[in-house]
């Protein structure tokens, strides 16, 4: 990077840090949207400054607060990094953040970013659960967030977060000792549910779904998190259908299962186009996450 970071204060080294970054291609999606959200996220960890300080301008923010010749300079190793290695800023900073929430993340898991989260948080799982829901299992739990996130929103389940990777676990392992989950969170490796005979009330997945035509095209800060992570097979739906296979003999009656697909809707509806399910809202609208019922996979 041979453009120098300008400014002497806050709000100046957030801009000129944003058009750096917007200058040199990045890609985003790894918890920010755009150069300016993640130019303010990496300037303000290197300062040590809350991540949710004020850089409006108004009174009471703290875009004129001075920065240093030397604190100018650790913002710009930073940058040069994230430009240079296009590593997903959460890897430099070892930090990501749902719904409020801070995790620890590095690249033995992929960032966490499932919108899963936001149903957690805003209750919108909670008319699908019932009194005889006790065992959740976050199958795919790379980093734990979403068992830690299941793990605060029902103060009475038990959650299992299991995965195929022994590293992924490591990370997990990390985030449950953080929030102080150890005595409800059980850490599990298993290759999909072979190792999880359950039977499980509720199934939250956010699998490996991306199909080979969008892996190859991927921007390289999805190519430095880890492959088995992300790659679904030819339509993407590989781990899935196994999942739904394996899945009927280890739910409760009731059971319900959750899953994320992200962007392949219609790859899932050409792989199961007799499977009814629930389509969820969430940001991203009506097509990322999707609910279905036991009953509605025995029955497919």
């Amino acid at each position: 990077m041979s453009a120098v970071l300008s400014g002497g204060t806050v709000g100046a080294v957030v801009q000129s840090a944003a058009a750096l970054l917007a200058a040199s291609g990045v890609s985003f999606g790894h918890g920010t949207a755009n150069a300016h959200d993640e130019a303010a996220w990496l300037v303000l960890w290197r300062l040590g400054l809350p991540l949710d300080s004020d850089l409006s301008g108004e009174p009471g923010s703290i875009d004129g607060q001075t920065v240093s010749t030397e604190q100018l300079a650790q913002v710009q190793a930073l940058l040069q990094e994230r430009i240079a290695t296009r590593k997903p800023a959460a890897y430099l900073t070892r930090e990501a953040w749902l719904q409020g929430v801070p995790f620890y993340v590095d690249e033995r898991a992929i960032v966490p970013r499932s919108f899963i989260a936001e149903l957690l948080a805003d209750g919108s799982v909670d008319e699908f659960l019932s009194e005889q829901t006790h065992r959740v299992l976050d199958l795919c739990t790379g980093n734990g967030s979403l068992a830690v996130l299941a793990a605060m929103a029902w103060p009475e389940i038990t959650v299992t977060g299991a995965d195929i990777s022994p590293e992924a676990l490591e990370v997990a392992r990390i985030n449950v000792d953080r929030h102080g989950l150890q005595d409800r969170i059980t850490l599990q490796l298993s290759d999909g549910l072979a190792a999880l005979p359950g039977p499980w009330d509720l199934i939250l997945c956010n699998p490996p779904y991306v199909n080979s035509t969008s892996m190859a095209q991927l921007p390289a800060e999805y190519r430095a998190e880890p492959e088995l992570a992300l790659a679904g097979g030819t339509d993407g739906m590989d781990f899935i259908r196994q999942l739904f296979k394996d899945a009927p003999a280890r739910m409760g009656e009731n059971a319900v299962l959750l899953l994320e697909i992200g962007n392949e809707r219609a790859h899932f509806e050409a792989a199961f186009p007799h499977l009814p399910v629930y389509w969820v809202d969430t940001s991203a609208g009506e097509d990322q996450v999707l609910l279905v019922t036991r009953e509605a996979l025995v029955q497919a």
